[in-house]
């Protein structure tokens, strides 16, 4: 990209696009877009209405250091400082995992479930906050919740206490480990959800960069089969779910069976939802009895 030329929105895209294709970059057009749009502190779909605009230099130069970054396989949404889940805005750093689609499946199920229930002020925890996505979004989705959100990274839990501040939302966070010393196991919960880390061992290496150089491992990989977490997290379930209570557990590929045979050994009756792929990504685990609310 010569600075001596004069560079438009059109231009300036599909010279982008062949190099980021060149580089074998994910998704060349939507990141060439995003980053532009980013640059030029406009939407996305408003880069169709000025094709013929011309790039001044400081548009050039912010846009061509994104470029570059993008190229080197940090995801953009790293670049761009922020993502979007369940139509809310997420600051994200690589303190933290990049809200996913897949999440949302997740997020999804709990909305169902705590509106079938009708509890009036629902007591939520969610494990392993992160950029406080799931916590955050369930807040909004039910103010009168009482919302809890246990994260053991302090530079995470300060992303996810930013994210709560700027949509708008209270939420109790607990800055430390939830196995170790978490003070509110006995506070009978009607909804737990978590993504936890449940990368195996074995499947770390055919991670695509932007996930294993970037992201942070510690809320990815989840021991030799990926499984460690759950073993952790069942036994302790049954006291910590209020009669007819629910845990909603994300997980990996092919792991949804074995997840839910751990529940069962705690006397849970679970049940498996499929994500947009159709693949089995949700784990709920019910506590027998009938809750009063």
């Amino acid at each position: 990209m010569e600075k001596s030329e004069i560079w438009t929105v059109q231009k300036v895209l599909n010279w982008t696009v062949a190099y980021f294709t060149s580089k074998q970059i994910p998704e060349p057009r939507l990141s060439a877009e995003l980053l532009l749009a980013h640059a030029l502190d406009c939407k996305r779909i408003e880069l169709y209405l000025q094709f013929e605009r011309t790039l001044s230099p400081r548009e050039l130069a912010a846009y061509r250091a994104g470029i570059q970054r993008r190229a080197q396989r940090e995801p953009v949404q790293y670049i761009l400082g922020m993502s979007e889940f369940m139509g809310l805005p997420f600051k994200v750093t690589p303190a933290v995992l990049i809200p996913r689609p897949d999440t949302e499946v997740l997020v999804d199920c709990a909305i169902e479930y705590l509106k079938r229930a009708g509890i009036p002020a629902p007591r939520i925890l969610d494990v392993g906050a992160g950029s406080g996505c799931i916590a955050v979004s369930l807040a909004k989705s039910f103010p009168a919740a009482e919302v809890w959100a246990v994260e053991k990274s302090p530079p995470a839990l300060q992303i996810a206490r930013e994210n709560a501040a700027a949509n708008g939302v209270e939420i109790r966070f607990w800055e430390t480990d939830f196995f170790a010393d978490f003070p509110g196991r006995e506070a009978q919960f009607h909804l737990l959800v978590t993504n936890p880390p449940y990368v195996a061992d074995s499947d770390w290496e055919t991670l695509q960069p932007e996930v294993r150089r970037f992201e942070p491992a510690e809320a990815l990989r989840g021991g030799p089969d990926g499984l460690a977490f759950y073993r952790q997290l069942a036994p302790l379930l049954p006291e910590m779910l209020a009669p007819g209570a629910a845990a909603m557990l994300e997980t990996g590929y092919n792991q949804a069976r074995a997840v839910a045979a751990l529940l069962e050994e705690q006397q849970l009756a679970t049940e498996i939802r499929k994500d947009y792929q159709q693949i089995e990504r949700v784990v709920i685990g019910r506590r027998g009895g009938k809750d009063k609310g």
